[in-house]
């Protein structure tokens, strides 16, 4: 579809995509799709009461009710995910194929958090005090602000408003600069579902916010908004977490991953090969789960490297909508330069650098660049440092314990994984001796989460958890209860206090 043809199946008029200050273009093609308005500054705190006060009738509803709006968002995904796929297309330049598996990620979250909706569980705790009985129990929060990066336009948001719509609380969005209409998309979307709920939705349930970092800025210093949900690089975290913690706020913080595949000797090679090549290329790279370090088994290195090679050669890198394309567009210029960049240090530092090199034929007018396999001869600080772009620093170990120390040796803790069919070799990769990261797998890529669990990492990748397992309980608040039905009144711990 042409762009204007996208942006028409998903309801846009005129006026949403013209006169506005904000220019938004597709990494396709470089093409100016729409000229959106951006939220005033002045109009936050208003914005904030007004999610406050939804918050106070949605918390009244029982979770299960509220669940079954979740579910209305589901449905209308289904029947949007055609549309919304292509337009996470011409908007991020992911290809079609993980456009369309976007949408289903959102699908896929209403589904469980329905589920969700009617098991809240607290706990009954055994009482030290005859005639007593202790209770936990999990209450909503109140307004939750979620910011989101551009390479996950929408599959993040919907993680995040799934669960703390069922928990009680509302949501105030801003995506980012490069991706608002998708944003806006989804808020029409959503808006189908509230019709179809009924009047026991309250007004501003989710709001979207358009701007840059002084619009994120006021939904992170404001009190009134106790759960604070961001996505994005470590350096942006390192900002929003202390002034989240600075207002005693909570923070959802999902940051940079560096992440490693361990081949080791007993590994299968093709599906080695097959995992590599989607986990480094895919999305262009510029997913956090992208796989950026590669730790081969000497033994083993130079026959993985030239399947690589080859496989790396074969791949079509084009427009993201063509049939065949596996390799879409950098979102823009400072993504290719921060690549091109990454590279030259790496040379500097002694690497042999396959490919790499921007592609300008064959392709639309956006930033396209060919995968990079980097052999390097140790893990540098340029390896450390995360590049969100399609680039694979290869390097050897011998023995186990060598590659786990390389594995965790980066100041990001998102992903991993380790290749093998020695159950000794997978166990330990699994235990406490093993990797450091949040998301552990054997025989399978870094990338590519599923809903049931929960998605985060530790280190400067944040310590958030998001989409599935208890990642609910980040959006609601634990009490802890006593009820004393007896006619006595002992005290705790055997204390005697008479009067």
């Amino acid at each position: 579809m042409e762009h204007s043809q996208v942006l028409s199946a998903l309801g846009f008029s005129t006026s949403e995509l013209t006169g506005g200050t904000l220019a938004v273009r597709s990494p396709i093609d470089g093409a100016q799709i729409a000229q959106v308005h951006e939220t005033p500054l002045g109009d936050m705190e208003k914005i904030i009461t007004r999610s406050q006060a939804a918050f106070a009738s949605w918390r009244a509803l029982p979770a299960p009710r509220r669940g079954e709006l979740v579910r209305l968002l589901g449905e209308e995904l289904r029947d949007a995910k055609e549309a919304l796929g292509a337009l996470v297309t011409l908007e991020a330049g992911k290809i079609t194929s993980e456009g369309l598996g976007e949408v289903q990620e959102m699908i896929d979250i209403c589904d469980f958090a329905v589920g969700q909706s009617r098991q809240l569980y607290g706990l009954t705790i055994a009482s030290e005090r005859p005639g007593h009985k202790m209770s936990e129990t999990w209450h909503p929060m109140g307004p939750c602000g979620v910011i989101t990066a551009f390479n996950f336009p929408v599959a993040v948001w919907s993680w995040n408003t799934a669960l703390a719509l069922i928990c009680g609380n509302p949501i105030i969005w801003k995506p980012s600069e490069k991706t608002p209409l998708t944003a806006l998309a989804c808020q029409k979307i959503f808006q189908k579902a509230l019709t179809r709920f009924g009047k026991d939705a309250p007004k501003h349930l989710l709001q979207v916010v358009i701007g840059g970092a002084d619009i994120g800025d006021a939904l992170v210093t404001s009190r009134g908004v106790p759960i604070l949900s961001a996505t994005g690089s470590t350096r942006m975290g390192s900002v929003v977490g202390p002034k989240v913690a600075a207002r005693f706020g909570r923070s959802i913080l999902e940051l940079g991953g560096n992440n490693a595949m361990i081949v080791a000797p007993s590994a299968d090679l093709e599906m080695a090969v097959r995992a590599i090549v989607f986990s480094a290329v895919g999305t262009a790279g510029q997913r956090c789960t992208s796989l950026r370090r590669l730790i081969v088994h000497s033994t083993i290195k130079d026959a993985l490297v030239g399947k690589l090679r080859n496989a790396y050669d074969s791949l079509k890198i084009g427009d993201p909508r063509q049939e065949g394309t596996l390799i879409g567009p950098l979102v823009d210029e400072g993504a290719l330069d921060a690549m091109q960049l990454a590279l030259e240090n790496a040379r500097s530092e002694g690497a042999r650098v396959h490919g790499g090199s921007k592609v300008n034929e064959g392709v639309p007018a956006g930033c396209y660049a060919a995968p990079a396999l980097v052999e390097m001869p140790e893990q540098s600080e340029t390896v450390k440092t995360e590049t969100f772009a399609p680039i694979l620093y290869v390097m050897s170990y011998e023995t186990l314990e060598e590659a786990i120390a390389l594995q965790n040796d980066v100041p990001q803790g998102l992903s991993s994984c380790i290749f093998t069919l020695n159950m000794r070799e997978a166990e330990t990769f699994l235990s406490a001796l093993g990797s450091d990261c949040g998301i552990a797998n054997v025989n399978i890529g870094p990338s590519g989460a599923e809903i049931g669990g929960a998605f985060g990492g530790e280190k400067e990748t944040g310590g958030g958890r998001e989409s599935g397992s208890d990642a609910w309980k980040g959006y609601m608040r634990r009490q802890t209860s006593t009820v004393n039905y007896s006619a006595e009144l002992p005290l705790a711990q055997g204390v005697e206090f008479d009067i």
